[in-house]
């Protein structure tokens, strides 16, 4: 292939636009290295860097502003054998500096080149993490409270592995490109431009004006050797070759023909400590027993060792596309945290909806019909009501048999454990 350009879409920037040069000699490094187009992409996002991938005839990926690398590093990781080149500009750079403090502490085959032109040139003019503090730009004054940064020391720090700054209007800039791209590992490029659209309209840059602006900065111009270590990608594989043991994974075989299996929506409201999810779990066991479909969602907790408070579970006969609940058929209400957390739902449950309350647990009024229990008269402690709660499920055959929760206790627990549990189910079962 003489040019990977794509001449049923040729480039088209402002006149004076550096992004223009700098098209036409990665079209040229691309020659140079005599690519294969169908094991190239490029990957972009938003901006007039994001016009690239419509340039090149390549496999590519347009994304959202920012996120480039992070789909790059996705097709490099799936398929080892791709050239992946991102473009990306300085507005880009900013919104996703997190991705490429990733990317470089990665070290990922990737090559990044980020064309810097100092402003969010196809939105108006505004400011970029990159604007020099003195400059005019259509942010009014905002840059002038900032500093710039230096994506090439930062990208150092962070440990890319290869670093050049350089003009977009350098008579190597191919060189650049093909010696970026070649280097194993990630490659980072950042070429300094010209926005005649908006940033040169106010602000005096002109090559010679960018080439003593790199004059006057760190030299970063290839290879990092104090950031020099294997490329991502073999890593992982080797790591993943080397691990011989792996989760064996929980199957539950289906030991029950339910009589008439049906849609359940099943609700626990406790709080940290109550074992709600272990509930949950064994709530889903029991559905499993039977052949069914099962899902559970809980509220996140912000303190991690505080425990959820909120579990919903749906048993159903069908396939589950939807995890959310709808229209509970059982709550279990055993704390008052986890009732507020749900209070706006007692109102909206039907007359057919059965509420196990725990004595000392207020609810708000509610259409469903209240099943009242003392679990501090019937001695179970408060780390054991949810479990309790299971057992006079069961007894009122809400949800599941007893048959099914005990199959589900010993899938759940060891044979020691199962034995504990069972005899708190069969206490209220039997109650």
């Amino acid at each position: 292939m003489s040019s990977f350009l794509n001449e049923r879409r040729p480039p088209v920037f402002c006149p004076g636009c550096t992004h223009d040069r700098i098209t036409k000699e990665l079209d040229r490094a691309l020659e140079i290295m005599g690519l294969p187009a169908d094991k190239t992409v490029i990957v972009s996002d938003i901006g007039c860097s994001g016009l690239f991938d419509t340039f090149f005839n390549v496999h590519a990926l347009h994304g959202l502003h920012g996120r480039a690398l992070t789909y790059a590093q996705g097709l490099k990781l799936a398929n080892p054998e791709l050239n992946v080149i991102v473009t990306m500009g300085d507005g880009g750079l900013g919104i996703g500096g997190a991705h490429v403090l990733a990317a470089c502490r990665k070290n990922m085959d990737v090559t990044l080149i980020v064309l810097n032109n100092f402003n969010f040139g196809m939105t108006g003019g505004q400011y970029s993490s990159t604007t020099p503090t003195a400059a005019v730009v259509g942010s009014e004054f905002l840059n002038h409270a900032e500093i710039p940064i230096d994506i090439c020391a930062v990208a150092e720090s962070a440990g890319a592995t290869y670093i050049s700054r350089c003009s977009g209007h350098d008579a190597k800039l191919a060189e650049t490109f093909v010696e970026a791209m070649g280097h194993k590992g990630f490659s980072l490029v950042e070429t300094f431009g010209m926005c005649t659209g908006r940033y040169t309209k106010r602000n005096p840059l002109t090559p010679k004006v960018i080439d003593e602006m790199i004059a006057a900065m760190p030299r970063n111009n290839g290879p990092v050797e104090k950031n020099k270590r294997a490329e991502y990608g073999e890593v992982y594989r080797q790591l993943a070759l080397e691990k011989k043991r792996f989760p064996e994974p929980v199957t539950i075989e289906k030991l029950i023909d339910p009589a008439a299996p049906k849609r359940e929506e099943i609700v626990i409201l406790g709080s940290a400590g109550m074992r709600i999810v272990t509930a949950g779990d064994i709530v889903c066991y029991a559905g499993m027993t039977a052949g069914m479909n099962v899902s559970m969602k809980n509220d996140y907790n912000i303190t991690v060792l505080r425990g959820q408070s909120v579990s919903e579970i749906l048993i159903s006969p069908e396939k589950i596309g939807y995890a959310g609940i709808q229209a509970p058929t059982v709550v279990v209400a055993i704390s008052d945290e986890g009732v507020q957390r749900r209070r706006s739902m007692f109102a909206t449950l039907s007359p057919e909806t059965f509420v196990i309350k725990e004595k000392s647990v207020a609810i708000p009024e509610t259409p469903a019909r209240v099943f009242e229990v003392d679990f501090k008269e019937s001695k179970v402690k408060r780390h054991d009501w949810a479990l309790a709660s299971l057992g006079l499920l069961a007894k009122e055959g809400k949800g599941f048999t007893f048959e099914m929760l005990s199959h589900a206790v010993h899938a759940r627990f060891n044979e020691k454990v199962a034995g504990i549990a069972m005899e708190t189910v069969e206490k209220m079962y039997r109650s």
